[in-house]
């Protein structure tokens, strides 16, 4: 009498050990009773193409990718989509019975799904969203709202290039400020994003003016260590509904347990839970 296999999934990158995927999947397996297990891996770059062919032969049906092989997998994968060439970059990976291997990148369905359950009366036609920084983060952030029907992006970056080859890769529709000029752009955003590290745990301060604020705004983070950083305290304390950065990891890992497990779970409080446990 033979079993199924149990699957198999994990997080690649390098390092790895600070992530939080292993502990957020597990909740999920434990939770839903699913046989199957995660592991984070540490693996070098030089090892990167050896390590993905050899995944499926030992029985894993996917995995999450983290820095610094987000690019370097769609060199990789046999498929990528459309959504992980327009940003880019990849995170989640599915490995297909006939032995093909998929590449996608799930954090802009992370971002926008965090943003409206964080913050449900928001609309996206309600105005322009102001963003800060131009990197691998932004670019998923930005290709989500402009699919979600934001009429403009307000786009600044410390390095002005970065935020320039941005715009030219998505459009009319983003428009590009000095970084001096933040916070008089800010005034006009019904939403404002920081994607950039500056307030994070260990990183600079993110010095920018916020007394024009409007009381209506959104103002979400992609960080969330801390869970409240001096943006979203600011932003809360002038009456903006504020969406912290720990729900667009929760949400981006939600389409690939649903590819891998079989199953589609929640992202709910016990979620959140166990996440920052």
């Amino acid at each position: 009498m033979t079993e199924a296999k149990i699957p198999l999934a994990g997080v690649i990158g390098c390092p790895v050990a600070h992530s939080k995927s292993p502990q957020l999947q597990r909740h999920w397996l434990n939770t839903h009773g699913i046989k199957g297990h995660y592991v984070p891996m540490h693996v070098e770059p030089e090892d990167l193409a050896d390590t993905i062919r050899m995944m499926p032969k030992m029985g894993f049906v996917g995995a999450n990718v983290t820095i610094p092989h987000k690019e370097a997998v769609m060199e990789i994968a046999d498929k990528v989509t459309d959504r992980a060439k327009l940003i880019g970059a990849a995170n989640t990976l599915i490995f297909r019975k006939d032995g093909t291997i998929m590449a996608d990148n799930t954090d802009g369905y992370g971002f926008i799904t965090n943003l409206h359950q964080g913050a449900p009366l928001w609309e996206p036609q309600s105005g322009p969203a102001v963003v800060l920084g131009a990197g691998g983060a932004c670019r998923a952030v930005v290709a989500s709202l402009l699919e979600a029907g934001v009429p403009e992006i307000l786009l600044t970056n410390r390095t002005r290039d970065r935020a320039e080859q941005l715009q030219s890769d998505f459009g009319s529709r983003v428009k590009v400020s000095d970084w001096v000029q933040a916070g008089n752009i800010i005034e006009e955003g019904a939403l404002i994003v920081n994607t950039t590290s500056l307030g994070m745990v260990g990183k600079p301060r993110l010095r920018v003016p916020l007394d024009g604020l409007q009381r209506s705004a959104v103002v979400t983070d992609l960080i969330y260590a801390p869970l409240k950083t001096d943006l979203l305290q600011a932003a809360e304390e002038a009456g903006c509904t504020v969406v912290d950065g720990l729900g667009m990891l929760l949400h981006q890992a939600v389409p690939g347990f649903e590819r891998w497990f079989g199953h589609r779970p929640d992202v709910d409080a016990a979620t959140r839970a166990a996440a920052l446990r």
